[in-house]
């Protein structure tokens, strides 16, 4: 039977994910291959074609029953980290039944296949080693850049990839050639929550040493053994991957992961008017925070304009959620950046940022530090001092201090809030700010909550209040496949703030206000349709959308959109001409 896909009048698309699928190989050869291999389900017709009597067992199955089998096998795991390593076999196996499985049992799965497991994984990569994915560039083998990526194709073949150097990974810190693993984990989530085609991705780690002890003096890692680079040698090696990875991918669109907090923003700013990139750290934190933030002052009845916001962790994380914020405030209220930034004070280990901390700020601090006059040394600049003094509506928490949002300092932000909008965002779980069982008593059962990591729900008047987790998954695949769609030149700000919107639009709290913040990472599919369909729509606005044959009607741009969308299912394998 024909899928709706089948019959689309766009199903002609060269990204259309449905009909034949044309096989090179054959034989062991074809069974290896993790893209066109079916295990137990290949066809009667497709043993006899590509010459697998005898490769197999003569049981034909289907992919539902090879999903049973493999999640048995996967209960059976001990733990966790076992978990996560089965998973990565199966995916280097069979990749419709890796992406079937875990779909199937998303909610389950996503804490094994990514945070906190995943940075388990990551700080084990060595040990773990079984056999390479993805692409490792060297600092020490710079003139071999080119060389390498064409060992993954040229031209149209990659659409996404996601890039690391490993130095600030998940809030484990510095995990030196292990970044691969965040690189191949962000691509999967991009598959699983936006239909990204896994065969047009590329997972790439920028390898410039490692100032983790243990790593250097561990016999078995697989890294270069010296300090991280720093200065002009770092920026040029940086410098020559984007450059050759234009060359090679023209239209490929550049996710940078987990790049150290002196260096990611630099990045970022460097490229983002050459080339259509993205920091998920930054933007993409930023966008779901924010969109969790729309949310909360719609339930609060709080309006953009007059919100106070005190931001505890002035990081990547912490800047971009800033950055965000008053991006928006200036484009839905057109007050000047400079004026929104007025309405944010953020604080580092230093206390409150102030112009007087000079070369100690980033240059992400920068535009949020107060001027000295308005906040004297003698008045304080702890965090209690701050709130005491900012009054504010709204508490985010990126420090990854454990505890750090105290009962003295939520109680006191409730005494002039009503309803206090507090993120504790810092994860994995053991670094969050506080737990919202106890902002929930702190507060009266009236603060606003939304976490960095999954949390149970809290009692409040009666009933339970569901938490909303700040899962990037939510807003990072979305905007990707509209990016790649539309092949746009760039990912300007005015797209990222469209794609909060169609986020936000998606809060369960816009119809009750005892609902979480953010919509469940199980309706992240649909969501990632709106998102790149508000990313397209704004790309081909300003002009940025190289893509021919965009469709203007809403309703065909969806159908566009859905058809290029890969889905876990086994398509019919075809010979390829003259096989």
């Amino acid at each position: 039977m024909a899928t709706s896909k089948e019959k689309s009048k766009f199903r002609n698309l060269p990204r259309a994910a449905s009909g034949p699928l044309k096989c090179q190989f054959k034989g062991k050869s074809l069974t290896i291959l993790s893209q066109f291999n079916k295990g137990s389900a290949f066809t009667e017709d497709e043993r006899k074609t590509f010459g697998l009597h005898g490769l197999l067992p003569p049981n034909i199955q289907t992919l539902e029953e090879q999903v049973r089998r493999a999640y048995q096998q996967y209960r059976s795991r001990p733990d966790d980290l076992a978990k996560n390593t089965f998973m990565a076999s199966m995916k280097a196996q069979n990749e419709v039944l890796y992406y079937k499985l875990v779909q199937t049992h998303l909610k389950e799965m996503f804490s094994v296949i990514y945070t906190p497991t995943e940075g388990d994984a990551i700080q084990n990569y060595s040990r773990l080693f079984r056999r390479p994915e993805g692409c490792f560039l060297s600092i020490n083998d710079q003139d071999r850049i080119e060389e390498s990526l064409t060992n993954f194709g040229r031209g149209e073949d990659v659409d996404y990839i996601v890039v690391s150097d490993g130095e600030e990974i998940l809030g484990i810190g510095d995990q030196g050639v292990g970044a691969i693993l965040i690189s191949v984990a962000k691509l999967v989530l991009s598959t699983l929550c936006a239909g990204i085609h896994p065969s047009r991705q590329l997972p790439v780690v920028l390898d410039c040493g490692t100032n983790n002890e243990s790593l250097l003096t561990d016999e078995l890692y697989l890294g270069l053994r010296q300090p991280r680079a720093r200065g002009k040698e770092y920026d040029q090696f940086v410098d020559k991957f984007v450059t050759a990875a234009k060359k090679m991918y023209p239209r490929a669109y550049i996710h940078f992961e987990d790049f150290g907090l002196q260096n990611a923003k630099r990045i970022l700013d460097r490229y983002r008017s050459q080339v259509p990139c993205f920091n998920d750290d930054i933007q993409g934190t930023g966008c779901v925070t924010l969109a969790a933030l729309m949310a909360a002052f719609h339930v609060s009845g709080i309006k953009m304009q007059d919100a106070r916001i005190v931001i505890f962790g002035s990081g990547s994380a912490g800047t971009g959620i800033a950055e965000q914020i008053v991006d928006a405030i200036a484009m839905e209220t057109h007050k000047s950046k400079s004026e929104a930034s007025r309405q944010i004070w953020c604080l580092d280990k230093p206390g409150l940022l102030v112009k007087s901390l000079g070369e100690r700020l980033t240059a992400a601090q920068v535009p949020f530090a107060r001027e000295d006059d308005e906040w004297p040394k003698e008045k304080g600049t702890d965090l209690l001092t701050v709130v005491k003094e900012v009054k504010p509506h709204v508490l985010i928490g990126t420090s990854t201090q454990p505890k750090a949002f105290t009962e003295e300092i939520i109680r006191e932000m409730a005494q002039h809030v009503e309803q206090p909008i507090v993120f504790p965002l810092s994860n994995p779980t053991r670094l969050h700010e506080a737990c919202p069982a106890d902002i929930n008593c702190w507060s009266d059962g009236r603060a606003l909550m939304a976490t960095g990591s999954p949390f149970p729900p809290v009692e409040r008047n009666g009933a339970q209040y569901e938490i909303a987790e700040c899962n990037n998954s939510t807003c990072f695949p979305g905007i990707g496949l509209g990016a790649v769609l539309s092949r746009t030149r760039v990912v300007s700000k005015k797209m990222l703030v469209a794609a909060v919107k169609a986020l936000a639009s998606r809060s369960p709290a816009l119809q009750d206000p005892n609902q979480p913040l953010l919509p469940d990472v199980e309706d992240v599919r649909e969501i990632s349709v709106d998102i790149a369909r508000a990313v397209i729509k704004t790309a081909v606005e300003e002009g940025h959308a190289q893509e021919e044959g965009i469709p203007e009607d809403e309703q065909d741009l969806d159908e566009w959109i859905h058809v290029q969308m890969w889905e876990p299912t086994y398509r019919p394998l075809v010979p390829t001409d003259g096989q």
